[in-house]
């Protein structure tokens, strides 16, 4: 934790910036880029301005690939420099100071559903050695009549047809998933698995639990929440990069303990910062209302805080809050809090510890959608309020103190006027007080002043050159 709050940066500023190893190839940019998919995609919708939104891994292609796409199309491009939040997100809010029409969504994505503007998905094809995907496949399962779900990465889906045509016919029980990019039409089917963009159908007689998971990709947030939301499947991965099959050996009952131990910190926590880690993500409106809702029955005092992407710096301002709730993507949400001054919970973490009707079954939830009323979903209702003297006691794990756990009444609408109104100057106008406003005004730090019209104006004079940790006008004078 000192690192992350003393660091003087001169790491980042001295790293040499070189190619990344998922850059697209020189030579082929129309066949990476599927520049005639995107060219279609833009005419047959007459769109007039488009938004580029590329990854910082890729960004160094997008001028190029811009040019290219307004050649062929005819239509305004426009390339998001940085995302608003995480890049596997569609950047709508980027997108819409430009008054965009549509998104080109290039690189890794999470697939969540967009709110507004109509989005084509560009992944990438990243290189995949077929048959050695399919050799490290039959050395994890020599049996031939195992049952296993064939998972990937997105960059690498392009080739799971291939895959897919050499290895079902040694292996009759093998199912391959198929990436959905926004919510499938119709309800789902009895054994039909839909998550994080997947869509599989399962066919056992005995369900999911009886498969085991074949990932395609390198490690990463995708393969943990695969297997901490399928926990009860034992999982396998081939590294396309390093060209090795193994079993994942990761211990998924201790990071649920993890978990776990974070939902009891969240019990405890009296303030919560509500972090919104998206605004992109359908239903993000509807998860806040539910939070809000949540926290005020259970007697926990809330602020709603769009901070952008987190980092330890920046939630360290906010020492009145003991424990954040991150509302973001289904592959963002499961932030790793340990370098931050206070933990960082999911939306369903935060359910399980203020909602006494939510108990825990062993299957965890990173997309917050399913908390929401809705057919195929995880919802559950708030019980209703119960009485201070008839709660049942329940002691802290952590602590070892007393608490409580029983939901209140919803608050009136209605606000008392001897505490909220106020005079707000001579004019006899009224402004209505916020207690947490309030409490935030108190600080002894309030940022910098503007002062209009009482800081003299001067003329601009030339000022140091260089970086902060060493100015060309420094290192003259010898100590």
């Amino acid at each position: 934790m000192a690192t992350a709050f003393s660091s003087d940066g001169e790491a980042a500023l001295r790293r040499d910036l070189r190619a990344p190893a998922a850059a697209a190839p020189r030579g082929d940019l129309d066949g990476f880029y599927e520049m005639g998919r995107a060219a279609a995609f833009v005419r047959d919708g007459g769109f007039r301005k488009v938004a580029l939104q590329f990854p910082d891994e890729l960004l160094a292609d997008a001028v190029e690939v811009a040019g290219r796409m307004e050649a062929a199309t005819g239509a305004e491009m426009y390339v998001l420099g940085d995302t608003t939040y995480s890049s596997c997100c569609v950047d709508e809010v980027a997108a819409e100071h430009v008054g965009a029409e549509a998104v080109l969504h290039y690189g890794p994505a999470c697939l969540s559903p967009c709110r507004k503007l109509p989005v084509l998905h560009i992944f990438g094809q990243q290189p995949l050695d077929v048959g050695r995907c399919a050799g490290a496949f039959r050395e994890l399962y020599p049996e031939q009549q195992s049952c296993v779900v064939v998972l990937s990465d997105v960059v690498y889906a392009h080739a799971m047809g291939e895959l897919e045509q050499q290895l079902c016919p040694e292996y009759p029980n093998v199912i391959f998933s198929k990436l959905v990019c926004g919510d499938p039409p119709g309800p789902a089917v009895s054994g039909e698995e839909r998550k994080f963009g997947r869509q599989f159908l399962v066919k056992a007689a005995g369900g999911l639990q009886d498969y085991a998971m074949f990932y395609v990709g390198a490690e990463g947030l995708t393969l943990t929440n695969f297997m901490l939301t399928w926990n009860c499947c034992p999982f396998s991965s081939f590294n396309p990069i390093t060209g090795c099959g193994r079993r994942e050996t990761l211990n998924v009952n201790r990071a649920l303990m993890r978990r776990l131990y974070l939902v009891e910190r969240a019990r405890d926590a009296s303030v919560v910062g509500i972090l919104v880690g998206t605004l992109g993500v359908a239903g993000y409106l509807t998860v806040l209302q539910h939070l809000w809702e949540l926290l005020s029955r259970a007697g926990k005092r809330s602020y709603t805080l769009a901070v952008g992407k987190p980092n330890p710096a920046k939630l360290a301002n906010f020492l009145e809050v003991d424990i954040f709730v991150l509302v973001a993507c289904a592959q963002n949400s499961l932030l790793d809090s340990s370098d931050f001054y206070r933990p960082v919970v999911t939306p369903y973490e935060l359910e399980l510890a203020c909602n006494p009707a939510r108990e825990w079954t062993g299957n965890y939830l990173t997309d917050f959608r399913d908390l929401l009323p809705g057919s195929a979903c995880a919802h559950v209702e708030l019980p209703p309020a119960v009485p201070a003297a008839e709660a049942v006691p329940d002691v802290s794990l952590i602590t070892g103190n007393m608490r409580a756990t029983h939901l209140c009444d919803p608050p009136t609408s209605q606000l008392p006027p001897s505490t909220t109104l106020a005079c707000r100057d001579q004019t006899r106008a009224l402004a209505e007080i916020s207690p947490a406003a309030s409490f935030l005004e108190s600080r002894s730090w309030r940022g910098l002043e503007q002062q209009l019209g009482q800081t003299p104006v001067s003329k601009a004079v030339q000022g140091r050159r260089g970086i902060a940790i060493a100015y060309e006008d420094e290192g003259c004078e010898q100590p």
